[in-house]
């Protein structure tokens, strides 16, 4: 049995009438001491790096599909599930997460907005005993939906019906802080540095979809485009990635290399 249909982006008050609901699966992105000391009731533990493959330079990639069925399945995800993610920093590993399900096809997913400190502001119930589903057989195939590679983006410099959008902060997007062999950007890109997003006086809930809607038009950032998103290793941009599909944009790319590739591939043009 499915459960209920759950927004993309769930509030706190929303969410706690769903705990403990058998198809309702509660995935935490915060480091392992925070997680040991408090999380949301029945919520399982993921390390973010195991979201993450390590291809030097690129740091960022997407694990393949044998990596990934096993990821899932120790948590217990299955056709039927719904994920509901969070973490303590802003939801940038929660939003990576959300992207990977994304790409292989599970759309039953929402992002706890504000994470654990909005939960915990309104004073919501916790724990603090570690959680195991049982394990299923999540089986992986990935179709190349949501993700533009480095040949991909190369193809498409020039075109007028796609947007490059640079997540990193305006200092890495203009080259004055490097974290690559070269730095700038990729030629044509926009900066909206992600933590723009965020609204840090409400419990780094997201903005106001309005407000949002209106910074990226005036970057030209648009529904009626293509837009494909990076950072430095598509932690950041997978933030922006959420926001754009919680926005409505229907179509999004992220690029998992982002700058680690890029700035570190001699050949790749830069500005």
């Amino acid at each position: 049995m499915a459960p209920p249909l759950l927004p993309l982006l769930i509030e706190p008050a929303e969410l706690e009438p769903h705990l403990g609901e058998k198809n309702l699966l509660l995935v935490d992105l915060d480091r392992p001491e925070t997680y040991a000391e408090i999380h949301l009731p029945g919520a399982v533990h993921l390390d973010y790096a195991s979201l993450v493959h390590v291809q030097p330079p690129a740091q960022g990639m997407l694990p393949d599909e044998a990596q990934l069925s096993e990821l899932f399945s120790a948590i217990g995800l299955t056709p039927d599930t719904h994920v509901v993610a969070y973490d303590e920093e802003g939801n940038s590993r929660t939003a990576r997460l959300l992207w990977t399900l994304d790409v292989i096809g599970h759309k039953a997913y929402s992002m706890l907005n504000g994470g654990l400190e909005a939960w915990e502001s309104e004073h919501r119930p916790v724990a603090n005993e570690a959680v195991a589903r049982p394990r299923s057989h999540y089986q992986v195939r990935l179709t190349g939906a949501g993700i533009a590679d480095r040949n991909y983006i190369l193809a498409h410099l020039r075109d007028p019906g796609v947007v490059l959008l640079d997540a990193r902060s305006p200092g890495e997007y203009r080259g004055e802080i490097m974290r690559a062999a070269r730095g700038g950007h990729i030629p044509g890109a926009v900066n909206f540095d992600w933590v723009n997003a965020m609204d840090r006086v409400h419990g780094l809930r997201l903005r106001p979809a309005a407000e949002l809607r209106e910074m990226l038009a005036a970057i030209g950032v648009t529904p009626d485009k293509e837009i494909v998103v990076y950072c430095q290793t598509h932690h950041r941009s997978s933030h922006t990635y959420f926001v754009l599909k919680h926005l409505g944009y229907p179509n999004v790319r992220g690029y998992p290399g982002s700058w680690s590739e890029w700035g570190n591939s001699p050949d790749a043009p830069i500005e």
